[in-house]
């Protein structure tokens, strides 16, 4: 009997180590909440005093605690590192708010992240400044962008259109009414067109209109042509489009002049025009000329893609401009154009150069993380914006067709929009598989 229980208690400890190491692998949330985040928790708690001292985040305390210190406690005075106010624990971390005291700033803390990730034993520690005086140190137990998963609260409204999920575990976002104009950068094979499926799959959800140019013959947006209000697949008709948008911009400003306004979304719901979204595919080919005859259309192109970029955020008419390679040596206008950009996501590129167009004049501390991203790792990019903030990000995996079912679905929402109807695409019927049923069953002759 002594030996019957002795094997069932080695067995179950077995079976209980074995299931935990399933979980690590397979279900890593799982594991985290029941290993992981005790341990780390416990870990942060005993070593945080000892962390911060030998990290250099600690400052002399004020002259009336280190006088109570000394002729009250009774102890000696001690450097004192932030103030931990509070300790929340997510499914895929923690969230540790810190006041700091006088002498220490958020870039402190971020400089010191990849020291503290290391102490600590965690996957990744991020700095966020919330308040004046309060940072929130968000640390990831485990790897959150190796299947990427986005909440199901995550769907498109306002002009808020969910791509990603961050390093950190939370959401990234396309707010168009806080990011009006956005470049995504990346090789080939990089995950650029999967970013883009998933902003398309989302935008297609909203009562919007969708323009895209697509100067390779429409071979990556020619699938969502039941949601698009006009396509464009070559130079010349992208140079046409375009003009008509800015021609409609101009008529949206007189719209505005009229009710005395300075914004699309201050006009009154039944007289507000409807928000249009550009998605340039590749913008390197409205660039790119054969011949010096070619030169005044790509020159005008440019230019009204400029004023598009300058002043067409007011009227409701937003860019997304993605592209392999995108700086100076394209030509005259492109260093004016990548400036009205706002929004930069960069993927995996082939030479620093690239990463240092995105990032680099709005977060360079960035170009070092987009050089380090791994060629087997598609989808993972680096997002930045002009406050100099950045963070790595993974788009969910999504099929042209899963994004073409998603264009279909929702192709009740593509707006009447007449000046845009010359561009409006062909859609293809759907085709019929070879395994439908006949409409007619033949009847066997019998004699």
């Amino acid at each position: 009997m002594t030996d019957l229980s002795m094997w069932l208690e080695a067995t179950g400890a077995l079976s209980g180590v074995g299931g935990l190491g399933y979980a690590k692998v397979r279900a890593p949330r799982v594991y985290w909440s029941l290993v992981g985040l005790p341990a780390t928790w416990g870990r942060f708690t005993l070593t945080y005093r000892s962390t911060m001292d030998v990290c250099g985040l600690t400052v002399q305390p004020s002259g009336l605690r280190a006088f109570m210190t000394r002729n009250v406690a009774r102890r000696e005075v001690r450097p004192v590192p932030p103030k931990v106010r509070r300790v929340r624990p997510t499914s895929a971390g923690l969230r540790i708010t810190l006041r700091l005291p006088a002498g220490l700033e958020p870039a402190d803390l971020a400089a010191s992240s990849e020291r503290l990730r290391h102490a600590w034993g965690v996957r990744s520690v991020s700095v966020v400044e919330t308040k004046p005086g309060f940072v929130e140190l968000r640390m990831t137990g485990y790897d959150v962008l190796n299947r990427v998963r986005l909440p199901r609260r995550a769907v498109p409204a306002d002009m808020v259109v969910p791509v990603a999920l961050r390093e950190d575990g939370t959401v990234f976002e396309r707010d168009y009414r806080k990011v009006p104009m956005a470049l995504t950068l990346g090789a080939t094979l990089s995950g650029k067109s999967m970013f883009q499926r998933n902003l398309v799959t989302g935008l297609a959800q909203l009562p919007i209109g969708l323009v895209g140019i697509d100067c390779k013959r429409g071979v990556e947006q020619g699938r969502y042509a039941p949601r698009l209000s006009a396509l464009a697949t070559t130079p010349e008709t992208a140079g046409r489009l375009l003009d008509v948008l800015v021609a409609e911009m101009e008529e949206r400003f007189d719209l505005l002049a009229d009710h005395g306004v300075s914004d699309l979304w201050d006009l009154p719901e039944k007289v507000r025009p409807v928000p249009l979204v550009v998605l340039i595919d590749e913008i390197a080919e409205l660039f790119l000329v054969a011949s010096k005859k070619e030169e005044p259309v790509r020159d005008r192109a440019v230019m009204q893609l400029v004023r598009l970029g300058q002043m067409a955020r007011a009227v409701g008419i937003y860019l997304e401009v993605c592209g392999q390679r995108f700086g100076s040596d394209l030509g005259k206008g492109a260093t004016a154009l990548r400036a009205q950009l706002t929004g930069r996501v960069v993927h995996r590129v082939n030479d620093k150069q690239t990463a240092e167009m995105g990032l680099g004049d709005i977060a360079p501390d960035a170009v070092v993380a987009v050089t380090g991203i791994a060629p087997d790792r598609p989808g993972v990019a680096v997002a930045g914006d002009t406050s100099g903030g950045w963070s790595r990000i993974r788009t969910p995996e999504i099929t042209p067709d899963e994004a073409a079912a998603v264009c279909q679905e929702f192709a009740h929402l593509t707006p009447e929009l007449p000046f845009l109807a010359p561009f409006r695409p062909v859609v293809r019927p759907v085709p019929v598989p070879d395994t439908a049923p006949p409409l007619i069953v033949p009847k066997p002759v019998t004699e």
